[in-house]
């Protein structure tokens, strides 16, 4: 890695609707940053009138980069772009970081990372909580699994895109507590939908329903994101798309299981993720489960 006397080279694999926010903070706050060109990218003219360069393969990019950041899909994308063909770890600088900021499987993360320090790198996980706008402002959270003095070398590159950096254990635990905080999160958001669906039947007045959950004990983020679809049916509340909470609680289940720990609470609302993405609905925002629900 660059040295503290020099600015390192970052670079950002996923210019999703997260990446895009963490790589215009951090090529607005003076990094370097090399970006890999896919089709899944948000448009990246602001990044590149902020001096940021392109490259067509994971291994052109760890080439020229100190700190290669990572905001993927989930575990299978991770595999493919550190040990595929062409991938980061065929020319991974002696040192250089790789922050995975994904949602992952603890288990590939723990096996990720130790095919990065085969390859004379190091690695921390560190996945995001709160939503795009936050990336956009550059105010996420993350929770860190690594060794301190790696998250160390790379702080001020996380800064640029955080709000606050909690060091959450070793290796592979920033994931685990990401699983942990998504199937509180997405469970109650799901639990919710299905209650409003409910209480669409029933022909209960929406208002007086947010009312009632607002001064008692369905008060919370969940009811604040969903509201504006629970009263007028717009989705804007959280940009998070049933797939990818489908996603999060299948391998939060998938860790659960590993581990013998109770499940079923998970595996219910894992079962009703899945079945709107079967049904084709899986890229629709996480708060028209509700319309969904109320169809069936």
């Amino acid at each position: 890695m660059a040295s503290q006397a020099t600015t390192p080279t970052v670079g950002l694999i996923g210019v999703g609707l997260m990446g895009h926010g963490i790589a215009r903070n951090v090529a607005a706050k003076g990094f370097p940053l090399v970006v890999l060109e896919h089709p899944g990218n948000q448009p990246l003219t602001e990044l590149l009138q902020l001096g940021t360069t392109t490259c067509q393969t994971p291994a052109e990019l760890a080439r020229q980069c100190d700190v290669i950041i990572l905001c993927v899909t989930g575990s299978p994308q991770v595999e493919a772009v550190l040990t595929g063909d062409k991938g980061v770890l065929s020319a991974i600088r002696p040192g250089a970081v790789v922050v995975d900021c994904s949602t992952a499987v603890p288990a590939s993360t723990v096996r990720m990372a130790q095919a990065v320090q085969d390859a004379g790198g190091q690695f921390i996980d560190a996945p995001m909580t709160k939503t795009s706008k936050a990336a956009h402002d550059g105010t996420l959270n993350l929770l860190v699994g690594g060794d301190a003095a790696v998250l160390a070398k790379v702080q001020p590159v996380l800064a640029s895109f955080t709000e606050k950096v909690t060091h959450v254990g070793a290796l592979g635990d920033g994931h685990r507590m990401k699983l942990l905080h998504n199937f509180v999160s997405v469970g109650q958001m799901t639990l919710l939908a299905e209650a409003t669906a409910c209480a669409r039947k029933e022909g209960v007045n929406m208002q007086a329903f947010c009312d009632v959950l607002a001064g008692g004990g369905g008060a919370g983020v969940a009811l604040e994101r969903l509201k504006s679809f629970i009263l007028a049916d717009d989705p804007s509340g959280i940009a998070f798309s049933i797939s990818n909470a489908a996603k999060d609680l299948s391998y939060y289940a998938t860790m659960a299981h590993d581990a013998r720990a109770a499940s079923k609470v998970a595996d219910a609302a894992s079962a009703t993720l899945k079945g709107q993405v079967e049904a084709q609905h899986g890229d629709a925002m996480l708060p028209e489960l509700i319309g969904f629900l109320a169809r069936q």
